[in-house]
C-alpha cells in the first residue's frame, strides 16, 4: 500500500479528496476491524479455546484484506484518471497497482 503522503508521478496522492466516500466505508471497515482484534485479545485472557480464536483471526484476515482490497481500488481510480488527465493510457498506473496488489497477497 502507499503510505500517506506518498508520491507518485509527482503529485501527492488523496484518495480521501476523489472518493470521500470510498474512504468512510473503509474507515467503518477499520473501526469494525479494530472491534475484532479487541474481541480476539479478550477471547486470549479469558482462555477461549484455540480453534475459537483461530476462526476469529481467520475473519479478521479476511477483513483486513477487504479493507485493503477496496483502498487499493480507490487508489486505481484516482491514478488511473490522473495519468489518463496528463495524457496516458492508465495503462502505467494499473501495472504499479497491481504490484501492490501482489505483494498484498
Amino acid at each position: 500500500m502507499i503510505p500517506p503522503g506518498a508520491r507518485a508521478g509527482g503529485a501527492a496522492l488523496d484518495v480521501r479528496a476523489a472518493n470521500p466516500e470510498a474512504v468512510e466505508e473503509i474507515l467503518r471497515r477499520l473501526s469494525r476491524i479494530e472491534g475484532q482484534v479487541r474481541g480476539i485479545r479478550r477471547m486470549i485472557e479469558e482462555g477461549s479455546d484455540c480453534e475459537s480464536v483461530l476462526v476469529q483471526m481467520a475473519a479478521l484476515k479476511s477483513a483486513v484484506s477487504r479493507a485493503a482490497l477496496k483502498l487499493l481500488g480507490c487508489e486505481l481510480g484516482v491514478r488511473i484518471a490522473r495519468e489518463i488527465r496528463e495524457g496516458g493510457t492508465g495503462e502505467k498506473a494499473a501495472e504499479e497497482l497491481l504490484e501492490s496488489f501482489l505483494r498484498m497477497s
